[in-house]
């Protein structure tokens, strides 16, 4: 009898830490508490533009990678608030039409412009920082590939060449010139 009493508490434990398992991996939860240790989440505060030219718009998402729920979408040339970025992806709100609310999109399908007007150009830094060297020049008004942020800077590739545009140089709106 006791043998029987602890063979069927060991397979109810072994079935519900089964059960628990997959309730864990099915609902999402395991990717979002490896990507949260695996990722270096940072902080932003830019703006910057959709440059997805998909008709139905920018789809945002509930969390960092394509397996996740698409939550709404935002058009093209609309513009997003960044609060956070996470590898290949970005934490948006505030979008200026289409989506409203908070969720992840692909960086790869954001841009910005530089600003500078009346000037040769911005600067590239080597790092999230003035006082760091200079690495490049960016004409003014010019359209740069967005590849991430940090705090009010926004990490950019222009003409081959990866650096990081200063808050006062980035222009988010795709339809004005951010004077």
């Amino acid at each position: 009898m006791k043998n029987n009493i602890n063979y069927s508490l060991s397979k109810l434990v072994i079935g519900l830490g089964l059960t628990s398992i997959s309730v864990f991996i099915n609902t999402g939860l395991s990717e979002q508490i490896v990507l949260a240790k695996s990722t270096n989440v940072k902080k932003c505060e830019i703006s910057a533009y959709v440059t997805d030219t998909d008709p139905q718009g920018l789809n945002v998402r509930n969390g960092a990678s394509l397996r996740h729920k698409i939550l709404g979408q935002v058009p093209i040339n609309e513009t997003v608030q960044i609060i956070a970025a996470a590898k290949n992806w970005v934490q948006i709100t505030n979008a200026s039409d289409g989506f409203s609310g908070t969720g992840w999109v692909s960086v790869a399908k954001l841009g910005l412009s530089t600003r500078g007007y009346g000037t040769n150009g911005v600067n590239l830094y080597a790092s999230a920082n003035q006082k760091s060297r200079k690495i490049g020049k960016v004409p003014a008004d010019a359209t740069v590939q967005l590849l991430g942020c940090q705090g009010n800077w926004a990490q950019v590739e222009y003409q081959s060449i990866k650096g990081w545009l200063a808050k006062e140089d980035q222009c988010g709106a795709a339809l004005t010139t951010c004077s």
